[in-house]
């Protein structure tokens, strides 16, 4: 039998019952009788014994064989790492990206950090896009750009400073950090406020806003940023471009199966 829900899609009440059975025990992280999950569940006890199982016969449930409590079974994390394996930042990223540009006309950047450099994966421009010289497989420092400042931001930091021994912090604008102390309290900055700014640190004129990506254990594994010419990103189109940038990079996350822990600090490391 369906029922109607509030999606206003068909479903069928025992595959909305099972699935709910598998949420409450995911929830609640411990086995649960029969008892239990029939009053959680208000369902008779004969119809979830059956909808138990099933579940049961194809692995998504497990009954223990010492007190016949129910837990969640090893199929779910079969499929869970078949999920994980499928998850592609650049491919899940792409329309994000595009929807960037077409709104902002301004350049779009995808990035990895790799052997403590930024390497692009992705780039997207519009028509009026300021020209800038990075493109896909290109390599660049990260403590001068905003993508880059990002990744290091969520790095551990005795990491970050392997990195700073190993390619230095040269200089490419006046703006250019030098200072690892300076450094250091940039990358404090872009952990409480969840971005991170280029001022014309790795090229005069240009200006760079960048944010973290984060896999579905809220590891960061990418950065994306919008880059403009300075004088264009400034006052409130600026403060417009930290709006978006942050807010399309919480979506990207969250297909990529983040889900921020209630009430602890979302830009943590």
């Amino acid at each position: 039998m369906r029922s109607r829900g509030a999606g206003g899609t068909g479903q069928i009440r025992s595959v909305a019952k099972a699935l709910k059975i598998l949420d409450l025990l995911a929830a609640t992280q411990k086995e649960m009788s029969l008892a239990e999950i029939a009053q959680k569940m208000d369902l008779p006890k004969s119809t979830l014994h059956g909808l138990l199982s099933t579940m049961g016969d194809f692995g998504y449930i497990e009954q223990s064989a010492f007190d016949g409590r129910y837990r969640l079974g090893v199929r779910l994390f079969e499929i869970g790492n078949a999920v994980a394996n499928n998850w592609d930042v650049r491919r899940v990223a792409a329309p994000y990206i595009q929807q960037l540009v077409e709104e902002l006309e301004e350049t779009v950047h995808l990035v990895i950090l790799d052997k403590g450099e930024v390497l692009y994966i992705d780039k997207r421009e519009s028509h009026q896009s300021l020209r800038i010289v990075s493109q896909v497989g290109m390599r660049l420092p990260a403590h001068c750009t905003g993508v880059g400042k990002v990744l290091l931001a969520y790095l551990h930091p005795g990491e970050v400073k392997r990195i700073i021994a190993l390619k230095g912090l040269p200089r490419y604008t006046r703006n250019t950090i030098t200072d690892p102390r300076r450094l250091e309290a940039e990358l404090e900055k872009i952990r409480s406020q969840g971005y991170a700014i280029d001022n014309e640190e790795i090229m005069d004129s240009l200006r760079c806003v960048a944010a973290p990506l984060r896999e579905y254990n809220g590891k960061v594994c990418a950065a994306i940023s919008v880059s403009g010419p300075a004088a264009r990103m400034d006052g409130e189109r600026l403060q417009l471009v930290i709006d978006r940038i942050t807010r399309t990079a919480a979506e990207i996350s969250a297909r990529l199966g983040y889900r921020p822990v209630v009430g602890s600090d979302a830009n943590g490391a």
